[in-house]
């Protein structure tokens, strides 16, 4: 049940001008220029402009070519390509390329929307959901990008609240950026209302929301050719996302013996979720993702706050306390077990990292590091070189060593070697099959109208 007395002291302490998307920190994989992504992608148009699909269940008003996406939570899923631009129009590209391939420290460019291109609507429960021509041309656009691109998968990104549209888009579009535009993203811009004042509306919203990605995750299955669905969410799209995935299994769309939903990668960054919520509702879909992680930071002061308002802790700040003997079980043995890793994002190991980070999945070039090599290698935390702990009862959880930084550029020249071939420079790195892969251009294809 949530308090109300704690959230007039949340308001004051969290509220102010919401700061614009900078682009992040270079992931430090990439400081050394080495293992960039940019420069395995041969094809790579040198434009700041960088565009992901979306799709939303916000209420949409206006006619066509001057629309608005409201704060309205709906049951109608609207799909499109979102362009966002890095700094300002005409920067040069040689000191983009600069800030994503060093450690360059100065001012990080703003990222803004440019425009938002609706392709297609989809409503609720609709039979023939591609018998029109703007549905079936968006998952056409879609399998176009996935076929031109050196990733196979379609990596899915939840946003967290207090976030517009174009903020969701902005941290969608550098999450691709940092890729070397090699891999296909779409943001679910959920509709959080942007503003702190309104929290409580937004964790209703994400409720609402919850069933509408379910069905995206569906459809997204049935329609593309993804090898795998990632999901990287964040803060309180935890609410959205877990419950969305849980939902499947509700609505006899998830069988553990049916691997039709592909999903791949489940990322849970500093998650807003009531903790005991999780764990209940892990057990429903951990078998139909080939690995779910939650990255927690145990000082974090947003989910503290969260905390407050909720009066039960948050899965990315957890009191293992609240849990039932039998909840506690099963978290013990699926993080022994089962594809479930905790990995505990601590200041006092990594270098740099605020003590009450919130947003350290790209803040921090360490965390971003080991987000991007999960999702594009698949692999588990052993071999993308954390460290093994065990806790309370057994509980296994992972931790960053002190030379992380200079351990990933090795794991980062291994897993180069061994899965894909080529040495750095001469050749691209995300694809077994990289003759066929390579994209004749860097822009995604044009839709129809």
């Amino acid at each position: 049940m949530i308090r109300t007395w704690p959230v007039f002291l949340a308001v004051i302490l969290l509220t102010g001008c919401q700061h614009p998307v900078r682009l992040m920190p270079t992931p430090v994989v990439f400081a050394t220029g080495e293992h960039s992504f940019l420069s395995a992608n041969r094809s790579l148009e040198t434009t700041n402009q960088v565009q992901v699909f979306y799709a939303t269940n916000r209420v949409l008003l206006g006619p066509r070519g001057a629309r608005l996406y409201t704060s309205l939570p709906g049951e109608r899923l609207h799909l499109g390509l979102a362009t966002v631009r890095i700094g300002p129009e005409g920067k040069p590209w040689e000191t983009l390329f600069a800030l994503s391939t060093t450690s360059w420290v100065t001012e990080r460019p703003v990222l803004r929307l440019e425009s938002l291109d609706e392709l297609a609507a989809i409503g609720s429960g609709e039979e023939g959901e591609l018998a029109t021509p703007e549905a079936r041309n968006f998952f056409r656009v879609i399998n176009e990008a996935l076929e031109q691109s050196l990733d196979k998968d379609l990596t899915i990104y939840v946003h967290g609240a207090n976030t517009n549209v174009e903020r969701a888009a902005a941290q969608a579009a550098q999450y691709r950026h940092f890729t070397g535009r090699n891999s296909v993203v779409l943001v679910f811009a959920w509709p959080s209302t942007g503003s702190l004042l309104r929290y409580l509306t937004d964790v209703g919203n994400a409720r609402l929301s919850a069933p509408v990605f379910a069905r995206l995750i569906e459809l997204l299955a049935r329609h593309t050719t993804a090898e795998h669905l990632n999901v990287l969410l964040f803060s309180a799209g935890a609410q959205v996302a877990s419950a969305g995935l849980a939902h499947l299994r509700g609505m006899g769309k998830g069988d553990s013996s049916d691997r039709g939903l592909r999903l791949g990668e489940v990322y849970f960054a500093a998650p807003d979720l009531a903790f005991r919520t999780f764990v209940e509702q892990l057990s429903r879909y951990i078998d139909l993702a080939r690995r779910v992680t939650v990255a927690v930071n145990l000082n974090d002061a947003a989910l503290r706050l969260s905390r407050l308002i909720h009066g039960i802790s948050r899965l990315g700040r957890p009191d293992l306390s609240e849990l039932s003997e039998e909840e506690s079980r099963l978290l013990i043995d699926a993080s022994a077990r089962l594809d479930f890793d905790v990995i505990s994002v601590e200041s006092n190991v990594i270098p740099g990292l605020r003590r009450r980070s919130h947003s350290f999945w790209y803040d921090h070039p360490w965390v971003s590091s080991d987000v991007l090599i999960k999702f594009l290698f698949h692999v588990p935390p052993s071999i993308r070189g954390l460290d093994q702990n065990r806790g309370e009862q057994g509980f296994q959880y992972w931790t960053f060593p002190p030379d992380y930084d200079t351990r990933v550029v090795e794991i980062m020249r291994r897993l180069r070697s061994d899965r894909f071939g080529p040495a750095p420079g001469t050749g691209v790195i995300l694809g077994p099959s990289t003759a066929s892969a390579m994209p004749s251009s860097s822009r995604w294809p044009q839709h129809s109208e």
